[in-house]
């Protein structure tokens, strides 16, 4: 995933939630605005009011005396937007000369004292007042005043707070957006470090995840290497198995040349042998596809590989007349893999055959605790040859190398042994013979 197109869907997430706040934020403040604008005409309105009451005169007759003239010019001039009425009993008694020709507004039903604005039809605001009026004389009369404006006056105001408010939060909106823009670049700027350290990789230039990352990323880029490393052991153990399928195959192969002279008289060892290599085939495909150790559910008798493992030999290095001396339970069960103890025991044994004068010499003990006390079996292979050097024995240990290049094999088997050893949780220590003066490997199992 590129961080390019994470940056523009990010982006344009926060876009759409910033276009939506701000579109909320302009209906609050525009309503808000609107009931300021309200409020300011009623009370221009009611100051309307008071100037009228103050130059109205009630005469000793009861009637109703205005003047010609008004401090509020607009009340004088036809269609100006603001008008005037004096109503009594719902009948009306006055009108300014703005309102000449405008339809009468009708007050609502008040107590004395008490007024109301209200947004009336004709797109006017209205302030009406009740009033009760005492001439001289004492006597009583109740009028309605009525002060109206056109809503223009209201409407023209929010418009252009609209406009104002419109311009000024598309300005910010547009700043706001650049600087989260340029926070987004900054801040994946270490995942654009590991994607392209990650390219690197694909083009191999680079092995592994080795940059300098924020804290909150070393954490991803520990797990990326653990899995490239996981996936390169993968493939490497793919590799090796293919060379350990071909190494295992070697002995029966060996049989098989031995049997092809006389096949009529060795033709069950020969099926012996070639169902031993299907076996083979099986168990390494299985050991290729698996990712970790894998822990058997059931035991083996490590006596009967070994026993299996002799017949075997004895057919494959007739002509040495091999003498083997092999110490074992009757019963020697240990939770293993089959495959694994035929590897493990079959290469060290074809070992020994390969390097021995004439004496191999196994011993298979049980409870084996005195030095390895997590171990419960002890596996110890003999023979009579020269040994090997102890400078080389970790180095036989390694894929390919071999203690005498003039000796023919492909240098695997003892990292097969060693590589199985390992996986089952054991220990593979090598030595010289104190009985037979050649090699000695113990194969500590659990």
């Amino acid at each position: 995933m590129r961080t390019d197109s994470l940056s523009f869907r990010l982006l344009a997430s926060e876009g759409l939630v910033l276009a939506a706040f701000f579109a909320l934020v302009s209906m609050v403040l525009e309503q808000g605005f609107r009931e300021s604008a309200e409020q300011a005409l009623k009370e221009r309105l009611q100051v309307q009011v008071y100037s009228l009451l103050s130059a109205a005169e009630l005469t000793n007759s009861g009637e109703l005396k205005m003047p010609a003239t008004f401090h509020e010019p607009r009340f004088a001039n036809p269609g100006s937007g603001l008008y005037a009425f004096i109503q009594q009993a719902k009948k009306l008694v006055w009108r300014s000369p703005s309102a000449i020709g405008l339809d009468v507004i009708s007050p609502p039903q008040l107590s004395a004292g008490n007024a109301e604005f209200l947004l009336e039809k004709h797109n006017r605001y209205a302030l009406h007042y009740d009033v009760i009026w005492q001439n001289i004389a004492g006597m009583e009369r109740e009028y309605i005043f009525t002060v109206a404006e056109d809503a223009e006056f209201v409407s023209d105001q929010v418009e252009r707070f609209e406009e104002i408010l419109r311009f000024w939060l598309l300005v910010i909106g547009v700043v706001l957006i650049f600087i989260q823009f340029s926070l987004l670049r900054w801040s994946l700027k270490p995942l654009r470090i590991i994607v392209k350290d990650l390219e690197a990789i694909e083009k191999g230039e680079k092995t592994r995840l080795d940059g300098y990352y924020a804290t909150e990323l070393q954490g991803l880029a520990g797990n990326l290497n653990a899995l490239i490393s996981s996936e390169r052991a993968h493939l490497e153990r793919y590799r090796n198995t293919l060379a350990d399928l071909a190494h295992s195959l070697k002995t029966p192969l060996a049989i098989l040349r031995g049997c092809i002279e006389a096949f009529s008289s060795n033709k069950a060892t020969a099926e012996e042998q070639i169902s031993r290599m299907n076996k083979i085939v099986e168990y390494q495909l299985q050991r290729a596809a698996a990712k970790g150790e894998h822990k058997a559910i059931r035991t083996v008798d490590m006596a009967t590989v070994i026993h299996k493992i002799v017949a075997s030999l004895n057919k494959v290095y007739s002509n040495k007349k091999i003498a083997f001396d092999v110490a074992a339970p009757e019963q020697s069960l240990i939770y293993c893999e089959e495959g694994d103890l035929y590897e493990i025991a079959g290469n060290l044994m074809d070992n020994a055959c390969k390097w021995c004068q004439g004496k191999v010499k196994v011993r298979i003990s049980l409870n084996e605790r005195k030095d390895r006390r997590q171990f419960s079996l002890l596996l110890q292979i003999e023979d009579d040859g020269p040994g090997i050097p102890v400078d080389k024995l970790a180095g036989i240990l390694k894929r390919g190398v071999r203690a005498d290049e003039n000796i023919h094999g492909h240098g695997i088997g003892m990292a097969v042994v060693y590589e199985l050893t390992g996986l089952l949780g054991g220990k593979l220590e090598g030595g010289k013979s104190k009985e037979l003066g050649g090699m000695c490997w113990s194969v500590y199992l659990p």
